[in-house]
């Protein structure tokens, strides 16, 4: 197993509480759940879900990306909404980075509260990084 930790992504709250953005176990690749964090730890968007929603996705990618695969690797996500009335808004964003010929399966989940009262979204999710062409 082997950790990833993108430079785009900040290290303090993973060093805070404990946790790998990412974690590579042979051809898999769990990554945590991602929220509307900038490179410096800012909240990008504060009550703006379309805006946390790009950046949720743009995190995503980042980890992906720094193991070695591409958006379309990922095979499945978990998304938490504060409010789900917001979900179309997510899905749009979703339709932008998901367009590969198999979509990741998707589950969305209504909570009371995200780690912060800033955050309304955040996805997790798993990726195959092993080789597509053979599967």
């Amino acid at each position: 197993m082997s950790a990833v930790m993108p430079a785009q992504l900040p290290p303090g709250p993973a060093e805070r509480t404990v946790y790998s953005y990412g974690v590579r176990a042979g051809d898999q690749l769990h990554i945590s759940g991602m929220v509307a964090f900038d490179s410096d730890a800012n909240i990008v968007g504060e009550g703006d879900i379309e805006a946390q929603a790009e950046q949720v996705f743009k995190n995503l990618q980042a980890v992906v990306e720094e193991a070695g695969g591409t958006i379309n690797n990922i095979v499945s996500t978990t998304t938490y909404l504060a409010d789900v009335t917001d979900a179309p808004v997510v899905n749009a964003a979703r339709s932008r980075y998901f367009t590969g010929e198999v979509l990741p399966t998707h589950t969305v989940i209504g909570v009371a509260a995200l780690a912060r009262p800033q955050f309304l979204v955040e996805i997790s999710a798993v990726a195959y990084l092993g080789d597509l062409s053979k599967d």
